[in-house]
């Protein structure tokens, strides 16, 4: 079964679902590729007019699978950079997508997955979606979606979050401008659907100059960004923290944090 699937409709409307609700849709480097490989041939198909992201099951996504991260945290430095140089190219491949991006989330996102819908250009939640940036817990960072996080929302509500991985609600998300719109999950689809009609009636040539112009103005990352988020991360994986959180977090005890001096 694929992790992913695909599906264009007549009106142009690619929708990619994420489909491992067994692991609440938790990404590893099989998804990633899936991920990447589908963003490039819709963003090479001119049929293709608006790209929508959802997901199967209870939780939108749980962020990265853990067992990918224990396994990844095993490799090298450099097979851990080369690891994370995917991950930074699915992220920055959904923000830069040229036509219109939506993100439909039903459940929790935590993780990686608030950098898939800080990526996307329109985010709409279900009220009992819930958030989190819960690497800090793991001893980690979100250190590769961090720019398109803090184009979201803002370096002051980035250092809250950040430095606490709390969960927060779906209605606290659209106060600092990650969700646009939350509705009742009976609501969601057709809210969906309502935002993919309006998208729809606006000039297509309109709507790709309109992102151009505000990643033109605004820009999230640069060549410089990529390199320190990903060499970060990958440090950070193999560092004596990360595995030691990582560790807990599978041995299910409070981690044995080291303190440092600066």
């Amino acid at each position: 079964m694929s992790a992913l699937h695909t599906h264009l409709d007549q009106r142009g409307v690619f929708t990619m679902t994420l489909n491992r609700p067994d692991v609440h849709n938790a990404f590893d480097d099989s998804l990633i590729a899936e991920l990447n490989s589908a963003i490039e041939t819709s963003r090479a198909n001119p049929n293709v007019r608006l790209l929508v992201l959802r997901a199967e099951g209870k939780s939108f996504s749980a962020g990265a699978d853990l067992g990918w991260m224990k396994r990844m945290a095993a490799c090298t430095r450099e097979e851990n950079l080369a690891d994370a140089q995917e991950l930074e190219r699915m992220m920055h491949s959904l923000y830069a997508f040229p036509k219109p991006t939506l993100v439909v989330v039903q459940g929790a996102a935590f993780g990686g997955a608030v950098g898939l819908v800080s990526c996307c250009d329109i985010a709409i939640a279900s009220d009992k979606a819930s958030f989190a940036l819960s690497e800090a817990k793991l001893g980690l960072a979100p250190a590769v979606i961090s720019p398109f996080v803090i184009a979201a929302i803002g370096p002051r509500q980035a250092s809250r979050y950040f430095l606490t991985a709390e969960r927060f609600s779906a209605v606290r998300a659209q106060e600092m401008e990650l969700v646009h719109e939350v509705v009742a999950p009976e609501e969601l689809d057709q809210a969906a659907e309502n935002m993919i009609e309006t998208l729809l009636n606006n000039g297509p040539v309109a709507l790709m100059a309109c992102k151009a112009l505000i990643r033109q103005v605004v820009p999230a990352t640069d060549d410089e960004l990529r390199d320190y988020t990903t060499t970060l991360i990958a440090s950070l994986r193999t560092s004596q923290e990360g595995q030691e959180g990582l560790a807990a977090f599978f041995e299910k005890r409070s981690p044995a944090w080291q303190h440092r001096k600066a």
